[in-house]
């Protein structure tokens, strides 16, 4: 069997940052709890990992975070936090490690300065994600007015219109979605901003994909199955390639896969370089370890 790696798999910048974050937050602050606010990413290996080191997880609100938390260690996963839960960490008095992505940064930043110019945020994204959820609190907290828009029927919906708005995106959004919904809204919105927030990390990872696909008969997506990026990997690798399936681990590799000839290797943005690994490894030795 010949195994083919897509070119550009597995964790993208933001979230190894977080991850790497976490592993030296251990490390430094062997008497204190550590904490990520939230589940750090979307990958159950990853998170069994981080719970071995020591790694607890809060609630994304905090809720759950002592008054007095002076002895624990928090960390901001790369999907962000509103302005509120930021200020609730700081009067908890405990370190707070920020390790939101720089491209969610970015957009959070943009969405409070053009909220104090005195647009209205148009948000296209998942309402309940956590990214979402700090940019448009970072919107509110300017003053702004902010709606989130999760498809183009919801933008053709928009009612009342805004006078002057700028359209931000989730960054894992598909850019076909966030092409659909631009284009309801500016005709709907003459003056309409369009910003582009998407990260290209999940395009890029596409790309890789589609290439990847000529040249095997079988691909295999590696991730979390509730992530939203991996199930876009899949739905490519089902539309391009005969043999396609979406597994978190090596121990679910479907039998088939082992009498294929040439088997190719994408993984989404959150799945941990090991998890690949120990998955080309079980192929390579013809059985599910």
């Amino acid at each position: 069997m010949t195994i083919l790696r897509a070119e550009i798999l597995g964790y993208c910048m933001g979230v190894r940052r977080a991850v790497e974050a976490a592993e030296l937050a251990c490390a430094e602050n062997v008497n204190k709890k550590v904490y990520t606010l939230g589940p750090l990413i979307h990958n159950n290996s990853a998170l069994k990992a981080l719970e071995k080191m020591g790694v607890g997880v809060l609630s994304a609100d905090a809720s759950d975070l002592p008054a007095d938390a002076s002895d624990c260690v928090v960390i901001i996963r790369a999907h962000g936090v509103p302005p509120v839960i930021m200020k609730k960490l700081e009067n908890s008095k405990c370190k707070v490690i920020n390790a939101t992505c720089p491209r969610v940064l970015s957009s959070q930043k943009r969405a409070a300065d053009f909220g104090k110019k005195g647009y209205t945020v148009l948000l296209a994204g998942d309402k309940n994600h956590g990214e979402v959820v700090g940019i448009s609190g970072c919107a509110r907290a300017s003053g702004a007015e902010c709606t989130v828009i999760e498809n183009h029927e919801e933008a053709a919906n928009l009612n009342p219109l805004p006078e002057q708005a700028i359209l931000l995106s989730q960054t894992t959004i598909s850019s076909a979605e966030y092409e659909n919904i631009a284009s309801v809204l500016k005709e709907k919105i003459p003056n309409l901003k369009v910003a582009n927030t998407i990260c290209p990390a999940t395009q890029e990872r596409q790309k890789a994909l589609v290439e990847l696909c000529r040249n095997v008969d079988g691909v295999l997506i590696i991730g979390g199955k509730n992530s939203a990026n991996t199930k876009r990997l899949l739905r490519t690798a089902q539309e391009l390639c005969p043999n396609a399936a979406l597994i978190e681990t090596a121990d679910e590799i479907p039998a088939d896969f082992f009498r294929l000839k040439r088997v190719g290797l994408s993984a989404g943005a959150s799945t941990p370089d090991f998890v690949i690994d120990a998955v080309e490894e079980a192929l390579n030795e013809g059985c599910i370890n």
